[in-house]
């Protein structure tokens, strides 16, 4: 696979430090504030449950997405590939992480090439936004896009976690006339994801404005990546700093509840600190179209293809479960006035 770039090493020491340390954020999603009313007389069968829907053309099986995790290294390549195969088994979506080391070192591409192992998925690329202001255009995206045969693009947006990283890219300005000359260029969708502090209504409405197809939320209440970066951090001082922002963000609960009310029909994904198919079936009812998973996904993959398979089936029975108990066939049926605040 080559030499490893300094990327390659921070994708090394990211893989190393979620498995191994308490990287949580001190925030919660915001969904434990949320119940379902349980219907005792569904008057359905758990065999009528069709969790299946569709997301950017492409058929799912039920409504999770495989969040961004990893890529640029011999561990990464052997979770993704871990990873594709569940996905494609499952009949799920999957994102691969940041391709930037892919970009500055070719011979890394194999970790990110997935499709062999996943012809039939929805699979999106990923790059950083922010590279669009390191020498980055169009033609880097469109490479990311073609490495891995994606369906679309994920541009991430992660401004706290530059500014906590000793070799961070900070220059965040002018970025949206950037993004919006990928999505003009590009002919495949362009999502914006945050990775895990959030996307406020005023800037998912500045990237839908600017092109932007659909907005993944990536709130606070998962993994804290200032979290990450305090382990990382060479000195007591910029740990110090890492570790004052383990309660920043915007819960995704919160986010997702502002995006959707602001931008009522663009396509939606909830993620950021969702752990099961409750979990799941509350981000629909918010009014996600779909719902992303990362951490859990990574330790499973770390284990085996099974115990990844085995986490994609328990959610999606915890999913169907609870689509049953509130007496909704389809997803989008779990919109109707089902989901409650406290205990009214």
């Amino acid at each position: 696979m080559g030499k490893v770039t300094r990327t390659g090493q921070r994708k090394s020491d990211h893989i190393r430090i979620n498995l191994e340390q308490d990287v949580e954020s001190s925030l919660t999603t915001g969904l434990e504030a949320f119940h379902f009313e349980h219907n005792a007389l569904p008057e359905i069968s758990l065999g009528q449950i069709d969790p299946g829907t569709t997301f950017l053309g492409k058929q799912l099986r039920f409504p999770l997405l495989i969040s961004s995790m990893t890529g640029g290294t011999e561990e990464a390549l052997q979770i993704n590939t871990l990873l594709a195969q569940a996905a494609q088994s499952a009949g799920i979506a999957m994102g691969v992480g940041s391709q930037r080391a892919a970009i500055e070192d070719p011979t890394s591409a194999g970790s990110f090439s997935v499709r062999e192992h996943a012809p039939d998925i929805l699979l999106f690329a990923n790059l950083g936004a922010v590279q669009l202001n390191y020498g980055y255009d169009a033609s880097h995206c469109k490479r990311a896009v073609e490495m891995i045969d994606a369906n679309g693009l994920i541009l991430h947006l992660n401004p706290l976690q530059e500014a906590l990283q000793l070799e961070g890219d900070t220059d965040f300005s002018s970025l949206l006339s950037k993004i919006e000359m990928v999505c003009r260029t590009l002919d495949v969708p362009v999502l914006a994801k945050e990775v895990g502090w959030g996307i406020s209504a005023a800037v998912a409405k500045d990237l839908v404005n600017a092109g932007v197809t659909g907005i993944d939320v990536a709130g606070a209440g998962g993994t804290s990546w200032s979290q990450v970066e305090r382990f990382r951090a060479a000195d007591s001082m910029r740990a110090g700093a890492a570790g004052a922002f383990r309660s920043w963000g915007i819960p995704t609960s919160i986010a997702l509840q502002e995006v959707r009310r602001a931008l009522p029909d663009v396509p939606l994904i909830a993620s950021g600190g969702l752990r099961n198919g409750v979990d799941l079936a509350k981000c629909l009812a918010l009014g996600a179209d779909l719902c992303g998973m990362a951490g859990p996904f990574l330790r499973a993959a770390s284990e085996s293809l099974e115990a990844v398979l085995q986490m994609i089936e328990r959610t999606n029975l915890e999913l169907r479960t609870a689509m049953f108990a509130t007496s909704s066939m389809t997803p989008s049926n779990l919109r109707t006035g089902k989901l409650r605040t406290g205990t009214k």
